[in-house]
């Protein structure tokens, strides 16, 4: 029966006689909690004096979760999960499997992507269990369902999708079933892998599902109806359906007043425009629009590449290129040594860059800049996107100036109309526009004026504060 697992060194199989009958137990001694093993599997057996049968050991095993069965595939599976099988006999095909798995692995820490000044510090781990009690610690309603499943032809990872019955979309709710359910794919190791198998377009640069690791942040997505998908081993979550306004909200912007709150969103805001269009303005207008420029700055821009051998966008491609080789090396090495590398890298680079004449100093700043604004992007998987976006846009200024700059403009607005977020549009509550929804958005309002969740989420009739709403306007459909 477990013959294929005899060739594995850490497989151990032993033989216990109890009267005139052996019973054979066998279990994986690296995923078995020895504790669990010695003190209650084998400490049970040792103390029984006369021969019984599985049906008569299974009360008597003081181990919460055991099971009889004799289905060779399940035995198997159970075995590689952690539990313990013990059999009567070896001609028996009748096993008995009591979990003994070894719980290892990284205790609940501080939040390290989503760091805040307020606010709680705890953060996911790799610890599916450990991540359902932490949400559960925070919605403790009979509402909150939990459904499991299995992905991954050899890993059986275990999937956790978890909602809000009565208040998340059931048509959302199916939908990720069933992409889930249709994954053929032999080692699923990270969530990041599975969001990019149940997106709605896999072949967009944009994310349309929220990666989060702050359980605070998934237990107030989960009451105003999204869904969360959480993954055995990763220690992020996904939620959905998600427009593009949530990957540049910091949770942190509702732990502040909201005036301070709103300030800091526009802020943001302001930075990600500023970000994906100053490099190309730079070289659209030193390119094709120098009589736009002023003349008082244009004397120091003519100064300032006077000595410089390149074209404006050879200029622009090789100080972004440069600042992206020291933010990938930066994030690659241990993070004292990546953080000086960064640092005293950058500094050399710009001033020798400068010295040496392969850049102006004016486009220096510019693209320093850029890169400062990108930082502001609390959401990791958005903010790449964002630093690739400068490239098509730059590439389109050289050849075609301002034009350019707004063919790219009308190309992505175009992309984002038509991208949906498990069939939300991703622009909601700008596209379509639904005036009512704009409350947490470009500002953040007052608590006590939100009174319902967005209608983009297709929610039954509910308001944030647990009572139906009278509203028939509140569950608008796209």
């Amino acid at each position: 029966m477990w013959k294929e697992l005899y060739f594995s060194t850490d497989f151990k199989c032993y033989e216990h006689m109890i009267g005139g009958q052996s019973y054979y137990v066998g279990y994986i001694k690296s995923i078995v909690d020895s504790k669990v093993l010695n003190e209650h599997i084998m400490d049970t057996l040792v103390h029984i004096k006369s021969e019984l049968t599985l049906e008569q050991l299974l009360p008597i095993m003081p181990v919460a979760d055991k099971k009889l069965t004799s289905d060779m595939e399940s035995i198997r599976s159970n075995l590689l999960r952690g539990y313990v099988a013990i059999q009567c006999g070896l001609e028996a095909h009748q096993c008995l499997l009591v979990h003994a798995t070894a719980d290892k692995g990284r205790q609940v820490t501080v939040t390290e992507v989503e760091s805040t000044v307020e606010g709680s510090k705890e953060a996911l781990v790799e610890s599916l269990d450990t991540n359902i009690n932490i949400v559960r610690k925070r919605l403790p309603v009979p509402d909150l369902r939990i459904v499991e499943l299995k992905i991954g032809n050899m890993s059986k990872s275990r999937v956790a999708i978890c909602y809000m019955e009565g208040v998340a979309n059931q048509q959302n709710i199916e939908t990720i079933k069933q992409r889930i359910e249709d994954i053929e794919f032999k080692v699923i190791p990270d969530i990041t892998i599975l969001q990019q198998m149940i997106e709605d377009n896999s072949k967009s640069i944009f994310p349309q599902l929220l990666g989060t690791e702050r359980p605070d942040r998934i237990s107030w997505a989960i009451s105003v109806g999204q869904i969360c998908i959480m993954l055995d081993g990763s220690p992020t979550a996904l939620l959905g359906p998600a427009n593009i306004g949530l990957f540049f909200v910091s949770y942190e912007d509702y732990f502040l007043p909201w005036i301070v709150g709103s300030a800091l969103r526009l802020l943001r805001i302001v930075s990600i425009v500023f970000s994906i269009f100053a490099s190309s303005l730079y070289v659209a207008i030193v390119t094709h629009h120098s009589q736009s420029i002023s003349s008082l700055y244009l004397p120091t821009i003519i100064t300032s590449r006077m000595n410089v051998p390149f074209l404006p966008v050879v200029e622009v491609l090789l100080m972004e290129l440069v600042i992206e080789l020291l933010r990938e090396s930066g994030s690659r090495l241990p993070t004292k040594i990546g953080q000086t590398i960064s640092i005293v890298g950058g500094l050399v680079l710009s001033t020798a860059a400068v010295e040496g004449a392969l850049t102006s100093n004016i486009l220096l700043i510019i693209v320093a800049s850029s890169a400062m604004a990108s930082f502001t992007i609390p959401v990791f998987r958005m903010s790449t996107t964002i630093r690739l976006l400068r490239f098509p846009f730059i590439i389109a200024a050289h050849l075609w100036g301002v034009l350019g700059i707004a063919i790219c403009t009308l190309f992505l607005i175009t992309h984002l109309i038509r991208l949906t977020s498990l069939g939300m549009p991703y622009l909601a509550p700008f596209y379509p526009w639904r005036s009512k929804d704009h409350f947490d958005t470009l500002i953040r309002l007052q608590f006590d004026k939100m009174g319902r969740p967005p209608s983009y989420f297709r929610t039954p009739k509910v308001n944030n504060r647990g009572n139906k709403s009278q509203n028939p306007m509140d569950t608008d459909d796209y």
